[in-house]
């Protein structure tokens, strides 16, 4: 397990008192090695100068003037935007701090992948210490594309970007000739079903995000996910909460609810106004939990002995896109960290 999700930069960092992740020069160093902002052959003199002062001190002072001065109007765009990922993780101190400023205020500045990364970070953090592999996996839609298929009466979900490297090189199509059909065996495009039997293989290819789960309600992933959501809200906010999978809000009393993506939020709103889903719309919720948050001392008043409903949502492209930062931005809670 000491291997786990190498590529998410959690050995390059160290945890708090509390647990969360401090900021490292390392990991900002680790960065500066993605090809965006890697000098090349054609670099100016004054790129190859700034990148040699960032790696040796990544907290660096960058004035306008040395960006002015790159001659690739590219890699001045793509330092801006590794500056102000570096002034926001040195201003909070910690990667789940700077996180959460970027999910309540926002910043255009920094790129959605590196905001993914802060999340994969934190979740490695977050997770040590689980033996569970199916937590870890389904840990994966919080900060990585899920590609869907509903072929042969299944619910799978397999990486997006994984789905459509194979689907390109092999000339095939979706997940669902990936995985439904027998003339495309699993191990030919070496994707794997995660069960409880095989779910220990999961540990030697964590980093490889190539196995697909089985997101059906009272499947393993499916109650993994709940987990995880649960976890996620004790790491970030300190807030014990209890999370279960439901196939359907019976409830007369609905008062609140998250949506976990654009279309469960959408689709959501819809379903609290009364409104009816065509088959198609309810059948793009894949995900349907039940909360109730256990300090009712932290939540609002109107809501304490309440639950707060959860869903997850593909898009009409078969795609599941999670705003981990709904979870934070949406709770009725009171904040004590």
């Amino acid at each position: 397990m000491a291997e786990i999700w190498q590529s998410s930069g959690i050995a390059l960092l160290e945890p708090d008192a509390r647990g969360w992740l401090k900021v490292t020069p390392d990991f900002l160093r680790a960065f500066l090695s993605r090809p965006e902002l890697q000098p090349v052959e054609h670099s100016c003199d004054a790129e190859i100068a700034l990148f040699g002062r960032l790696l040796d001190d990544p907290y660096e002072p960058v004035s306008t003037a040395d960006l002015v001065r790159l001659a690739d109007a590219d890699a001045r765009d793509n330092y801006r935007i590794f500056l102000a990922l570096r002034d926001l993780l040195e201003a909070e101190g910690t990667l789940e701090g700077a996180w959460l400023r970027l999910a309540r205020h926002g910043n255009r500045s920094i790129a959605p992948l590196f905001v993914d990364q802060l999340v994969h970070a934190i979740l490695a953090g977050a997770l040590k210490g689980i033996d569970d592999p199916m937590r870890w996996r389904a840990a994966e839609l919080l900060f990585r594309d899920q590609s869907v298929s509903t072929e042969g009466g299944g619910l799978m979900l397999a990486d997006d970007e994984i789905v459509s490297m194979h689907a390109s090189s092999m000339g095939m199509g979706g997940l669902g000739q990936l995985v439904a059909e027998a003339a495309t065996p699993m191990r030919r495009v070496e994707l794997d079903v995660l069960d409880e039997d095989n779910k220990a293989l999961y540990w030697q290819r964590s980093d490889r995000f190539d196995t697909v789960v089985d997101f059906r309600f009272t499947q393993p992933a499916n109650d993994a996910f709940a987990r995880v959501i649960e976890l996620w809200l004790r790491h970030l906010l300190g807030l014990a909460v209890r999370v279960e999978p439901r196939q359907r809000i019976d409830d007369d009393d609905w008062t609140w609810h998250i949506g976990l993506d654009s279309e469960a939020s959408r689709l959501l709103d819809r379903l609290y106004q009364g409104e009816e889903l065509t088959f198609d719309e309810a059948s793009a919720i894949i995900g349907l939990f039940r909360m109730q948050v256990l300090d009712e001392s932290r939540i609002a008043a109107r809501l304490r002995g309440k639950p707060i409903y959860l869903a997850l949502a593909k898009s009409p492209a078969g795609k599941v896109k999670m705003k981990p930062q709904n979870l934070i931005v949406n709770l009725p809670v009171e904040e004590t960290q």
